[in-house]
């Protein structure tokens, strides 16, 4: 079987082609969005992860993520439809259904994307769905939540430069849960999508088993670190105040940071665990602490150079 990747050169797309290449030919597609282009596709299936992720610090053109994100997947989704290839998986986000939930996420929630990176994700969704599939071919959207693993240098590092500090983690009064996925059951689920022709076309949410509380995962750190953690439980109503304070004083605690750090965002893998009728193989906890552990590793190797 022969896969064609796009975004190869991505932290998923890295970890995805090793996981693979024992099995499976591979081919990296490099890709971009350029007006009018058409793609021939040839592979037995194509894994489309290129895209323009999340942009934090919101100094994004908004047209850039709707060239990337829904424009070059109509793109590639077209060629594939004209092609002989077989099996088309396209890395979408469990952001483009909802940017915060209250409720567990189930595939069944009406999305409702707020950011051009979600909206953007949302449309190639539709424009995937909205068209007749042949019989011979197999379609799936996954959406994944937080991916982590060695060499991912995402927020859960920033967790871990404050806990190998010392810092204390002052947000300990909000009892917040995540989801989490670490890489090795992402590509654990690509594999299965590729081998179980039972599985049918559809959208599926990917994360790991079991959610995490925000002062769980600090003690996880400090347990990869050997070192106690320190969490502060000051009053929330305090910490409010204070991140209110931030937005007119532009400090880097301010309403919008605090939400992203003390949300809820629960997300449900049952649909496509059930239909694989395998276990995840890596738990939530032994995942984290393998990411947590590699940046330690990280930090060694730049001491020793």
């Amino acid at each position: 079987m022969k896969i064609v990747v796009t975004g190869a050169s991505g932290f998923v797309g890295i970890n995805l082609q090793e996981y693979l290449k024992d099995s499976y030919g591979l081919n990296p597609l490099r890709v971009r969005y350029i007006a009018h282009q058409q793609f021939d596709l040839r592979g037995d299936v194509v894994v489309h992860l290129a895209g323009k992720a999340h942009d934090l610090k919101k100094v994004s053109n908004p047209k850039d993520y709707y060239d990337a994100n829904f424009e070059l997947t109509k793109q590639l989704f077209d060629g594939f439809l004209q092609s002989e290839t077989k099996i088309f998986i396209f890395m979408s986000t469990v952001k483009a259904v909802a940017d915060d939930i209250d409720v567990v996420l189930t595939e069944n929630y009406i999305p409702n994307p707020k950011t051009h990176y979600g909206i953007s994700k949302h449309q190639a969704e539709k424009y995937i769905l909205s068209k007749e599939l042949p019989l011979d071919k197999r379609v799936y959207i996954l959406r994944p939540c937080m991916i982590h693993g060695p060499g991912n240098k995402g927020n859960l590092n920033l967790l871990y430069q404050l806990v190998a500090k010392g810092l204390p983690w002052p947000l300990g009064a909000f009892k917040n849960k995540r989801s989490f996925l670490s890489i090795e059951n992402l590509c654990f689920v690509i594999k299965e999508l590729l081998d179980n022709k039972s599985i049918p076309s559809g959208v599926y949410q990917v994360a790991d088993d079991n959610p995490l509380p925000t002062n769980d995962l600090i003690q996880l750190l400090g347990n990869s670190l050997n070192k106690k953690s320190r969490i502060w439980n000051i009053p929330v109503s305090w910490i409010r105040g204070a991140a209110k304070l931030g937005n007119v004083l532009h400090l880097p605690l301010n309403t919008e940071r605090l939400q992203k750090l003390t949300e809820n965002y629960v997300v449900s893998n049952e649909k496509i665990v059930t239909l694989i009728g395998k276990p995840l193989p890596v738990s939530s906890v032994d995942g984290l602490m393998r990411t947590f552990e590699s940046f330690g590793k990280i930090k060694t190797n730049l001491i020793n150079k």
